[in-house]
């Protein structure tokens, strides 16, 4: 069960599992993640509670790990090497298959395939689940967003996603809004910054302070998020 709590300009997501045990408890992974163990029973808002009262601990794990953390080495789409998907690492899996199929399950990406020393389909095949749940995603984010922008009079936009080199969203002139493929990699609680800066930019056309003041007013933690966003390695 996956749930989240804000700690100060922070957002700590955690995995949530009960079991049969008498106490709560508290991991941080090596790949960032946190994982909550608690009581068959416990109230959830006494979980977050006391997940919120160990936000700075797990915040301190999470940068020291953050020094461990190795540099994405060129993608091989191989066994073996790790992909990201909403901020998690997965371990990639080529499996030869008659039948092409990308599935992610028990915490692996399967890729299946007739011949899986073909990395260039290996890559297209995946690329393609990426686009396919970036469509999801990324309008369920934008439903999510644009409630707070709408009372200043904004349509709803239309969304498409492109391939881009430098930018993780922009705005076309006719009010659509596009992000960046490899922004599936992120956080949604990123994606969601993304999705606020261009909503901001079919009020205000520009980075003036009439831009941040209103990205201030339906994001006050934007900052944070970017800065998060910026550091994410991505490939």
């Amino acid at each position: 069960m996956l749930q989240t709590i804000q700690y100060g300009a922070a957002t700590i997501q955690y995995d949530l599992h009960f079991a049969a045990r008498k106490t709560l408890s508290i991991d941080v992974h090596p790949d960032l993640h946190v994982t909550v163990t608690a009581p068959q029973g416990s109230d959830l808002s006494d979980i977050a509670a006391r997940v919120k009262k160990r936000g700075a601990w797990i915040l301190r794990q999470q940068r020291e790990f953050e020094l461990y953390l190795p540099l994405l080495p060129p993608r091989q789409y191989v066994s073996g090497e790790t992909h990201r998907y909403l901020g998690k690492q997965y371990r990639l899996k080529v499996i030869a298959d008659s039948a092409e199929l990308v599935k992610l399950t028990r915490g692996r990406l399967f890729v299946h395939t007739p011949d899986p020393q073909q990395r260039e389909r290996v890559q297209w095949l995946l690329t393609e689940w990426y686009r396919d749940h970036a469509r999801r995603v990324f309008a369920e984010r934008l439903a999510a967003c644009f409630p707070r922008v709408e009372k200043y009079g904004l349509v709803y936009p239309a969304l498409d996603i492109r391939q881009m080199e430098k930018r993780w969203g922009s705005c076309t002139p006719e009010g659509k809004i596009l992000l960046n493929l490899r922004l599936i990699q992120a956080p949604k609680e990123l994606i969601d910054y993304v999705v606020m800066h261009e909503l901001c930019h079919l009020q205000e056309h520009h980075h003036g302070a009439t831009f941040y003041a209103l990205l201030d007013r339906v994001m006050p933690d934007w900052r944070a998020r970017r800065q998060r966003l910026n550091e994410l390695d991505v490939a």
